[in-house]
C-alpha cells in the first residue's frame, strides 16, 4: 500500500509540474498557430529550420556552410547537427498527425525540452532530498526568462543548452553529495552534448567549473602539507601515509572523475568528426559594425544590476539570496552524503556547494554583461533556491514568503496573458504583418535561385518560406550581408545602390516600414539617416523608384520590387 502511493504521488506530481510547464511555455500559441500555418518566434528560428528543412531533403547532411543568408558569399555557421536532426526526428513523428510536420516539431520541440527538463529537476530534487524542492520546481516553470528560452515556437539551440547544463550541474552537485561512478558518467555525457551544441556557454560555464575544482584540490593538498610537513619537521620523522583528505581526493578522481572525463572527451572528439569545424565564436567578434548590431539583439544587450527585469525574472527573493548564501556556508563547507545516519535519519544537504554558488555569482555578472546568460543564471538560482531555504525549519513560513517573493512573476504573466489594448493591438497587427509577409515570400518561390535583398531581421524568415537566398542574415557571421543590406536602403545615391545589387547579384528587393528600417540601418552603419534615403521612396513613393527597381506587388507588410537589366538610372 505504501508503495502504491508512493507511486501515485509521484505520478500526481509529475503531471501539476507537466501541466504547469506546458501552461507557461505554449501561452504565445495565437503568435504560433496563424490562420492554419506556424510562424516562429524569433530570426534566427527560420535560419534553425531552414538548415532543418535541407537535412530533410538530404538526409544525413551536416550543414556546414549557410548558402541562404549573406549572398552570393554564404557563412560559416556557429550552429551544429544536434538540434536539427533532434527537430527532423520530431518531426518525422508528427507526420501522420499533420500536413505541416517539420515546421510543427520546429515549434513544438522547446517546450518538449523544457518538458524533460522539468522531468530530470523532479527526479534529481527528489533524490537529493531537497526539503523545498518544490520551490525550485515552481521557479523553473513560471519564470519568464526560462520561459522564453524554451517558449512554443522558438527551435533555439539555447533551449537545448539549458537541458544539458541542468543535468551537467545536477550530475556535479550529485557527484560532490553521493560517491558516485554514474554521476560523472552523466556529467561527462551532458558536458560533452553541451558543447556539441554550442562551444560558447557550455564552455565557459565548464571552464569555471574545473577552475574550482583545481581550487578545491589544491586546497586539500594545502591542509595535507599542513598535517604532514611541518609536523614532519618539528619530529624529524617520516609518516607513511598521505591525510585521509588528500587520500580521498585522489582516489575520488582515479575512480569516478577518470570515467567521466574518458566519455566526455569521446563526446568532443565525436562532434569534431561529424561537424570538421571548430565553431566561432562571437565574443569573439570584433568591429564598428558588429558592436552596432549586437544593440539591435535583445540577447546581446546588457542588463543593469538595477533593473527590475530580475525581480520579474526570479521574484523577490534575488534581493535576500546573498544573505541566504551566507547563511549556507556558515552551516557547513558542503553537502552530506544523502543517506542515513546510525539513528536511522536522513541526513540532507546542509549547505550549497561552492561550486555552485561560482556558478550562480558568475552567470550573474554575464548576464549584466549580456542578457542571454539570463537563461543559465535563472537556471542555477532555480536548482540552489532550496538548498539555500534549507536551514529554516518552519515549512508555513517558508512557503507564505515564497508566494510573495514571486508577485513581481505573477504580475509578469498577469500582464501577458491579459494585455492592455495598446500591447493586444500590437500583437494582431504582428500576426497579420507575419502572415502577409509570408504571403509576399512565397511569391518569390522558384525552381532557378532569385536572390533577394531585405531588412535584416526579415530576411531569414523570407529565406525560408520563399526557398531563395538571401544578402543579410541574422547571424554575426553574416554581418557583411548585413551592412550591406542597411547602406543599400539608407542610400541617397543611386549608382551606389546599383552597384550593392549587382555585387550580390540581387533579383528582388523587398522594401519594409521605412522608419524603421531606416532607423535600425543607421545604428548598424553608424551614420544618420539622409533626407533622401532609398527606403523612404521605396516604402512610400514606389512609382519614384530608380529604373533599375521595378515595383511589382505589395500588401499592407511590404513591398516587392524586381530588379531589371536596365543600365540607366533615375
Amino acid at each position: 500500500m505504501q508503495r502504491a502511493g508512493r507511486i501515485t504521488l509521484a505520478i500526481f506530481e509529475i503531471a501539476i509540474l507537466s501541466a504547469l510547464i506546458l501552461a507557461t511555455r505554449c501561452a504565445n500559441y495565437q503568435d504560433v498557430f496563424v490562420t492554419g500555418n506556424v510562424y516562429f518566434t524569433d530570426a534566427d528560428c527560420y535560419a534553425r529550420m531552414t538548415r532543418v528543412r535541407m537535412c530533410a531533403e538530404h538526409p544525413a547532411l551536416v550543414v556546414r556552410h549557410h548558402d541562404f543568408e549573406n549572398y552570393p558569399a554564404g557563412t560559416k555557421p556557429h550552429t551544429t547537427a544536434p538540434l536539427d536532426y533532434l527537430i527532423l526526428v520530431l518531426s518525422v513523428l508528427l507526420r501522420p498527425f499533420t500536413t505541416h510536420a517539420l515546421d510543427l516539431g520546429g515549434a513544438l520541440i522547446s517546450p518538449l525540452f523544457a518538458l524533460v527538463t522539468g522531468w530530470f529537476l523532479w527526479w534529481w530534487s527528489k533524490r537529493i532530498r531537497f526539503r523545498y524542492r518544490w520551490a525550485m520546481l515552481i521557479l523553473y516553470a513560471i519564470s519568464p526568462i526560462l520561459v522564453h528560452g524554451t517558449e512554443l515556437g522558438r527551435p533555439d539551440h539555447q533551449s537545448l543548452l539549458m537541458l544539458f547544463v541542468a543535468v551537467a550541474i545536477c550530475a556535479e552537485w550529485g557527484r560532490q553529495t553521493e560517491a558516485s561512478t554514474g554521476w560523472s558518467v552523466l556529467s561527462g555525457i551532458a558536458w560533452g552534448l553541451a558543447i556539441w551544441v554550442s562551444g560558447y556557454e557550455p564552455f565557459l560555464l565548464l571552464f569555471l567549473l574545473l577552475t574550482c575544482r583545481a581550487a578545491l584540490l589544491a586546497k586539500t593538498f594545502g591542509v595535507a602539507l599542513r598535517r604532514w610537513v611541518f609536523p614532519l619537521f618539528q619530529s624529524l620523522g617520516l609518516r607513511s601515509a598521505w591525510p585521509d583528505a588528500a587520500a580521498a581526493t585522489l582516489t575520488s578522481f582515479r575512480k569516478d572523475q577518470r570515467i567521466g572525463a574518458i566519455v566526455f572527451f569521446a563526446i568532443i572528439g565525436l562532434a569534431l568528426l561529424i561537424e570538421r569545424r571548430v565553431p566561432q565564436f562571437p565574443i569573439l567578434a570584433t568591429g564598428a559594425i558588429f558592436k552596432n548590431w549586437s544593440h539591435t539583439i535583445g540577447e546581446l544587450r546588457p542588463v543593469s544590476p538595477l533593473s527590475p527585469i530580475w525581480f520579474h525574472w526570479a521574484g523577490y527573493a534575488i534581493a535576500v539570496v546573498p544573505i541566504l548564501i551566507w547563511i549556507s556556508v556558515r552551516n557547513g563547507r558542503g553537502a552530506v552524503l544523502v543517506s542515513k545516519d546510525s539513528a536511522g535519519e536522513d541526513r540532507r544537504p546542509t549547505s550549497i556547494p561552492g561550486v555552485v554558488v561560482v556558478l550562480l555569482v558568475a552567470t550573474y555578472c554575464l548576464t549584466i554583461w549580456q542578457a542571454r546568460w539570463g537563461y543559465f543564471f535563472m537556471l542555477i538560482f532555480a536548482m540552489a533556491l532550496p538548498i539555500l531555504l534549507q536551514p529554516f525549519k518552519s515549512s508555513v513560513a517558508i512557503w507564505a514568503a515564497f508566494a510573495l517573493s514571486i508577485f513581481p512573476i505573477l504580475r509578469e504573466w498577469d500582464e501577458k496573458l491579459w494585455p492592455a489594448e495598446p500591447e493586444f493591438s500590437r500583437q494582431v497587427e504582428s500576426r497579420n504583418e507575419s502572415t502577409q509577409l509570408r504571403e509576399l515570400s512565397i511569391s518569390l518561390k522558384s525552381q532557378e535561385v532569385h536572390p533577394f535583398l531585405a531588412p535584416w531581421w526579415l530576411s531569414p524568415s523570407i529565406a525560408y518560406w520563399s526557398g531563395q537566398p538571401g544578402v543579410a542574415g541574422s547571424s554575426h557571421e553574416s554581418l557583411d550581408g548585413i551592412a550591406d543590406s542597411a547602406r543599400f536602403f539608407l542610400a541617397d545615391d543611386l549608382q551606389k545602390a546599383r552597384e550593392i545589387v549587382e555585387n550580390h547579384k540581387i533579383s528582388w528587393v523587398v522594401a519594409y516600414d521605412a522608419d524603421r528600417t531606416a532607423a535600425i540601418s543607421a545604428l548598424i552603419v553608424g551614420q544618420p539617416v539622409p533626407e533622401h534615403a532609398l527606403c523612404y521612396i521605396l516604402e512610400r513613393a514606389p512609382a519614384q523608384a530608380p529604373r533599375f527597381l521595378v515595383f511589382s506587388a505589395q500588401n499592407s507588410a511590404a513591398k516587392l520590387f524586381r530588379v531589371a537589366t536596365v543600365v540607366n538610372n533615375r
